[in-house]
């Protein structure tokens, strides 16, 4: 895919409404939802930065109230679909990568990996089991290729949700594309500072240490804003970057925070 495909522009919003990681927890993402739809205009625009899925026990619920408020969002007069934009995060990465499994040349490591880090409960949500998984793995291909095709059909039997996580973007960013310098950039994880956005690859889902150190302002953004943080630091705010990973799911809470143009947090919420 080309950067058009992957990288969504959100053009020049009044305020960009932005969510940290869900993680399969429906009754915070549902009193986050009540507090948007009190707030938000035609002239917002809408960024989640990924990791609906995993650690929490209602990943299935999670994804439905995501295209629940979707279709609240769009059903508003004069509200448009490009201010609207799902990020990938490294749980759907992840997921995605389990839909091949019969593809890789140690499936059972990657099985076992994927597990320890949340993907065992989305793996429960569509109606697998991870023993059922592993002895598959152990089987050989064909035993595998039907236990993630069961995990695919189970997906397609719940309405959007193929649909939805085939279709995540990988970064957003706002403003005039002429002029960075007025813009911000909103990804998963973090980047790699030395990296270019259009070779930033993994880095994306998983991050780097450099980013915590970022001392000037990447590719010209005036600010980068990512979900995850690996340490669940909660709202973290830098002068060229910003975190909203509260540990949703694992014990903490789910945080959104509502930028003006030039970077500025106009409003936090924390659920």
């Amino acid at each position: 895919m080309d950067d058009t495909q992957v990288i969504a522009s959100l053009g020049t919003p009044r305020r960009i409404w932005t969510v940290g990681p869900v993680h399969g927890e429906v009754e915070r993402l549902n009193l986050l939802h009540q507090h948007l739809a009190a707030n938000l205009t035609a002239e917002d625009g809408l960024v989640y930065l990924g990791d609906y899925l995993g650690w929490g026990t209602q990943v299935c619920e999670t994804v439905d109230e995501l295209l629940s408020f979707r279709c609240d969002f769009l059903a508003r007069p004069h509200f448009k679909a490009d201010n609207l934009v799902y990020l990938r995060g490294a749980q759907e990465e992840m997921w995605q990568k389990l839909l091949q499994l019969q593809f890789a040349s140690d499936p059972m490591s990657i099985l076992q990996w994927i597990a320890a880090r949340g993907g065992e409960t989305t793996i429960r949500a569509y109606g697998g089991r991870l023993n059922d998984g592993l002895k598959a793995a152990n089987d050989g291909v064909l035993s595998l290729t039907r236990w993630t095709g069961a995990l695919r059909q189970s997906m397609r039997s719940h309405d959007g949700h193929t649909i939805l996580l085939g279709s995540l973007m990988h970064a957003a960013t706002t403003g005039p594309e002429e002029n960075k310098a007025d813009r911000l950039l909103f990804v998963h994880a973090g980047l790699d500072p030395a990296r270019p956005l259009n070779a930033q690859g993994d880095y994306f889902w998983w991050g780097s240490p450099a980013f915590d150190r970022l001392s000037s302002a990447y590719g010209g953004f005036r600010r980068v804003i990512r979900g995850a943080n690996t340490q669940q630091r909660g709202l973290q705010v830098q002068p060229f970057s910003v975190s909203l990973d509260g540990g949703c799911g694992q014990g903490g809470t789910l945080i959104c925070a509502c930028f003006a143009p030039d970077g500025e947090i106009l409003q936090a919420i924390e659920v």
